[in-house]
This record gives C-alpha cells, sequence and structure tokens, in this order.
C-alpha cells in the first residue's frame, strides 16, 4: 500500500518592519537666503533616499540600531526649555585657567550668546546659528557645508536639513583669539530630537581655542536622540585647539558627523572626552589638505552599564609634508561594548607624510567588551606611518604589588586606571578638562568595586 504522503507547510518568514521618522519636509526651518534653503533642500532629499543604517553596512557592522524607537521622536517648540530640567550651573564654569571669552548656551528651541567686546570689534563671530543666519548672512551661507557636505549619511542629513541649533564661529585672518570660547549643547526632554551644527572657521594666521560640551540629565520613561555636524576649517598658518566633550544622559541616541580641514601650515589639537549617552556613533575626519599642516586626535571614553561607544576616525593626508597623531584610550565596565575604526589614508602625492595612531582598551568586567580595528592605506612612497591597537585587562601582579605596600585592591585598581589614562591626560593643555575626566575615572569605578 503506497504510503499516503505528507504535506509540509512552510510559513514565509516575515521581514522586520521598517522603522522610520516622523518627521516630514515642512519642518525644515524657513530660510531668507535662496542657498541656505537650498542646502536643506538638497539634505532633506538625501536623508530621503537612505534607510536608517544597519549591521549590513560595513560601517555600522558592530553597532546595531534595532532598539532605536525613530517613530516616537518630535521636534522641541520654541522656547520648550522654559519646562524642561535647566542647564547644571556646574557645566557654565570655566575649563580653563582663563575666564571665557565668550560663551553660548543652546536650549531646546532657544539659545544664549555672549563675546567679548573686544573681540567683536576684532571682527570674530561668535553667535548662534539662528543669529548668524539673520546678521552675517553672506559669510554665514559662503561658508556653511564646505567641509561637510549635507548628504553624508541618514543622520547627517537629518541635522543638515532640520537643524536651526548651533554655533557659528568665525575668527579674521590674524586674529588671536586668547580668552578660549565655550559652548553647551543642553539636550533634556524624553522623546526630544536634537540637531546641532558647530561651524568653526578660522581664517589665515588666525587662533583660537574652543570647548564645545554636549550634556543632559539622565532621565526615564523613553528615548532622546540627538544628531550634529561639525565642520571645521583651520587656514593658511592657523592654530585651533579644540575640545568636545560628550556627557549625555543614559537614554540618549548620539550620532554626529564632523570633519576637520587643515590649510597649508596649520595646526590643530583635537581632544575628544566620551563620557555618556546610551549609544553613539561618531564619525570624525581630520583632512590635512595643505602642505606642512598637523593634526592631533586625542580620544578619552570610559563606558559602563550597557552603553554602547563607536569612534570611527579618518586621517586623510591630502597634501606633503603632513603629519597626523590619533591616541584614543579607553576603559569598560558592566555589559559596556566600545567600538574604534581607524584609517590612515596617505594620497598619491602626499610625500613625507607622517601618520600614526594608536588604540588602547582596558576592560575591566568579564562582559565588557572593546572592538578596536586600525587601518592603513598608503598610495604614496616615502612616507612613515605606523598604527597599533591592544585590548587587555588590569595586570593582576600590579595589583598585587601595590596590595604588599599597604594599598588597599580597590584603590590600586583605581591607580592603574588613572595610570592608563596618564598618557592622554598628558596631552590634554587644560587642567579643568583633566579633572573632569579623572572625576569620570572615579565615578565608574566606584560602580565597579561596589
Amino acid at each position: 500500500m503506497a504510503e499516503t504522503p505528507k504535506i509540509v507547510t512552510r510559513v514565509r518568514r516575515r521581514e522586520p518592519e521598517v522603522k522610520e521618522f516622523r518627521f516630514t519636509g515642512d519642518m525644515i526651518p524657513p530660510s531668507g537666503s535662496a542657498k541656505v534653503k537650498e542646502y536643506r533642500e538638497r539634505a532633506w532629499q538625501a536623508y530621503s533616499s537612505l534607510t536608517i543604517p544597519d549591521t549590513k553596512m560595513e560601517a555600522w557592522r558592530r553597532t546595531d540600531l534595532t532598539s532605536l524607537e525613530p517613530a516616537s521622536f518630535k521636534l522641541p517648540e520654541a522656547q520648550a526649555y522654559l519646562d524642561l530640567p535647566p542647564v547644571d550651573e556646574s557645566l557654565l564654569q570655566p575649563l580653563t585657567d582663563d575666564p571665557h571669552g565668550g560663551q553660548i548656551v543652546l536650549f531646546p528651541g532657544g539659545a544664549q550668546a555672549h563675546l567679548d567686546p573686544g573681540l567683536d570689534s576684532q571682527g570674530v563671530v561668535y553667535t548662534d546659528l539662528v543669529t548668524a543666519e539673520k546678521e552675517h548672512p553672506a559669510l554665514f551661507e559662503r561658508l556653511l557645508g564646505k567641509v561637510v557636505r549635507p548628504d553624508e549619511g541618514k543622520f547627517g542629513a537629518l541635522a543638515a536639513a532640520l537643524g536651526q541649533n548651533g554655533v557659528f564661529l568665525y575668527v579674521p585672518a590674524g586674529v588671536q583669539v586668547a580668552q578660549p570660547l565655550q559652548s553647551i549643547l543642553w539636550g533634556p526632554g524624553v522623546g526630544l530630537a536634537h540637531f546641532s551644527h558647530l561651524l568653526i572657521w578660522l581664517e589665515e594666521g588666525a587662533s583660537a581655542t574652543y570647548i564645545h560640551e554636549s550634556a543632559s540629565p539622565t532621565e526615564i520613561g523613553g528615548q532622546t536622540l540627538h544628531s550634529g555636524i561639525v565642520e571645521i576649517y583651520v587656514g593658511e598658518n592657523a592654530n585651533l585647539k579644540f575640545v568636545e566633550l560628550q556627557s549625555w544622559g543614559e537614554h540618549v541616541w548620539n550620532f554626529t558627523h564632523e570633519r576637520a580641514r587643515v590649510d597649508r601650515g596649520g595646526t590643530f589639537d583635537w581632544i575628544f572626552g566620551a563620557m555618556g549617552s546610551h549609544l553613539t556613533k561618531n564619525f570624525s575626519d581630520l583632512d590635512l589638505a595643505g602642505p606642512g599642516s598637523t593634526g592631533r586626535m586625542s580620544g578619552f571614553y570610559f563606558s559602563e552599564g550597557t552603553q554602547h561607544l563607536d569612534h570611527d576616525t579618518q586621517q586623510n593626508h591630502l597634501a606633503p609634508s603632513t603629519t597626523s597623531d590619533l591616541l584614543f584610550k579607553g576603559a569598560l565596565v558592566g555589559h559596556s561594548r566600545s567600538v574604534w575604526q581607524g584609517m590612515i589614508y596617505v594620497a598619491p602625492d602626499a610625500l613625507k607624510t607622517d601618520g600614526y595612531q594608536a588604540n588602547r582598551n582596558l576592560v575591566l568586567s568579564k562582559n565588557a567588551r572593546a572592538d578596536s580595528i586600525p587601518g592603513l592605506e598608503i598610495l604614496a612612497d616615502d612616507v612613515r606611518c605606523t598604527h597599533g591597537a591592544t585590548v587587555g585587562k588590569i595586570d593582576e601582579e600590579q595589583v598585587f604589588y601595590l596590595k604588599s605596600r599597604g594599598i588597599p585592591e580597590g584603590e590600586a585598581k583605581r591607580l592603574i586606571v588613572e595610570g592608563f589614562f596618564d598618557p592622554i591626560m598628558q596631552r590634554i593643555p587644560f587642567e579643568g578638562v583633566r579633572q573632569r575626566f579623572q572625576q569620570a575615572i572615579h565615578e565608574k569605578m566606584a560602580s565597579l568595586l561596589v
């Protein structure tokens, strides 16, 4: 007797639902400038044509956004900050030995700006983005989007299209800004989307020190979004020190596209500090575009809990006799994860390039993870390029040695971690910034040693 055939019904696997933001084109800020309007519309077209990144994309392979809730975000209304937690007063204090030459505070739906009258008389422009567009329209539209294109990724395009909160710094040729400038991006409010744009431009022979911090309290009940653009130009023989601190609350999803272009003989010192956010994806490019230009990138990060910090750096040597020096150091506790992907690129005509990059990681708990991926792409002869990456744990022999000298185990581990970060601290010329990093070390080590 023939066996009755068994019928198997296969259910087609459902494709995951495509998530998308609820922003629309009519949310683009109005502008009296045709060029600015065209810039924002071009950014919106790019945003609309791109999907939210997923792990199939190489740059995002180690950063999963499936838990992001894009439909939950809305733009802050005008003066929304009046009904939100106020800015922490400690953030407004100078992080250098000198008082501020100017300070800008960016709130949800508003901004406050101050500049020393002496700098204003020398032609320095330091103000929020809305004021810059109104009071310096020719200068603003000439410089906007010249370093970072408005179509560099989904989040960058979104910030370019809808971002109206930001800072515009312009230093004329030959002007030396001795007193440091400071800005705070304060981003409270669960469910809000904060878009920021920093536009920094130093003409030939100018110099400045600028410190910017993005911060918010930790709030419960949902997610908060920040997407930002940072574009920097350092002119011929100009000098810029730029400190960028990230201390977002633990519920914030943070995405930034950043690029600095350094012209002939220019010097740029770029210092990063990442202590907050739930998830950060940061693209930071250093373009050494003029002969003899120099750039240094120094990064500090310390993650805990379920934090995920992903830094993607690019050192592009595009002209002869250029020098770059990158050192990123991080520590991890809890179930946190860090990703660093770095590339040194040397263009065909960039002879006598000197490029260096290193990433060092200290994993302080068994469930933490650090991924470190350095890279070189060299298309010229007569260059010197080196890179290195390490991921390790605290040396138990060092702990034993310190304990044998009467130091408690917890204090011994804290001292070892501080020693691990010391090379980064030595690269930071500001005592206040070093103290902020050391405070973060103490707080995160305290949670580990409880």
